[in-house]
């Protein structure tokens, strides 16, 4: 059953139901990788169900999930980094090592800013109005970049500085409601990568990122969290991963014979729904905590 009730907790003894895993797993692993902002999604559930944060295990749970969607869609690829890692303890250097070497240029900036982000910013941007004014700016700015951009580049053809380009665009990501795979679409259309391309490295850049944000919480976690939602964290990943895997695999087919205006026009809708909910006092602007 869900809770409709500003502030109250997200299940009848601080445990949740079915239906309220299934709803907060769907949402987690197929926003995580459609350019529409996974964590801005997150906040919206509760704040729109009147629930209350999920909780620090959840969070990690579910980003464990889609972790694990994205190693095995992409275990060919996987595959090329351990590879290239073994490749570069030797000093060889091979495309493989040229993809691991740019994934890691690419992470650095999302690591050194996330950590200042988390300290210095924390949740104040948590916030419905944010989510939905940076949903709609950034939609419109994705439409830009996939209209008027070539597709030219592969994944092949990154080099360091745009590795470095695709780092920064994902530090804007944090940000909730700006979408990590929506930014890194959004560069890599500007700087003419095919679609399937841009969000084959977006998504491959996802792998360290998501470890790292996985790592961050799980340290919160340990200097105090709460562990005793263990069953409902171990179902959030399972489901999580399954919805991630499927989201991955649509994205990657639509990307290959259709553009992302669908995306946009979600975007732009969803945003303003948001910005009428709160102005008309129907939604609450900050999720319950």
């Amino acid at each position: 059953m869900f809770y409709v009730i500003q502030g109250q907790s997200l299940a009848q003894g601080g445990y949740m139901t079915l239906e309220q895993i299934l709803l907060l797993s769907f949402i987690q692993g197929v926003t995580e990788f459609l350019p529409v902002s996974s964590s801005g999604h997150l906040v919206l559930v509760p704040a729109l169900c009147g629930w209350k944060d999920q909780g620090i295990l959840i969070d990690i749970a579910a980003h464990l999930g889609t972790l694990g969607s994205v190693l095995f869609y992409f275990r060919k690829d996987v595959a090329s980094l351990f590879k290239g890692s073994f490749s570069l303890l030797r000093g060889q250097f091979n495309e493989n090592t040229h993809l691991l070497i740019n994934l890691i240029i690419a992470t650095i900036p999302v690591v050194l800013l996330g950590l200042f982000f988390d300290k210095v910013i924390g949740d104040s941007l948590r916030s419905v109005i944010v989510i939905a004014w940076v949903g709609i700016v950034f939609g419109i700015v994705l439409y830009v970049a996939d209209r008027y951009g070539h597709l030219v580049e592969t994944v092949a053809d990154t080099t360091a500085k745009r590795a470095i380009v695709f780092g920064l665009a994902q530090c804007v990501a944090l940000v909730n409601g700006v979408s990590r795979s929506g930014a890194c679409l959004t560069m890599g259309r500007f700087m003419n990568y095919k679609r399937t391309d841009a969000a084959r490295f977006a998504f491959l850049m996802s792998i360290p990122t998501i470890t790292a944000a996985a790592t961050l919480k799980g340290y919160q976690l340990f200097k105090g969290g709460d562990i005793s939602m263990v069953g409902d964290a171990a179902k959030m990943a399972v489901f999580s991963f399954i919805f991630g895997f499927c989201a991955i695999a649509f994205m990657m087919r639509w990307l290959q014979k259709s553009n992302l205006t669908p995306f946009v026009i979600y975007r732009i809708i969803l945003g303003v729904f948001l910005l009428f909910g709160v102005y008309f006092g129907l939604i609450n602007s900050v999720p319950c905590s």
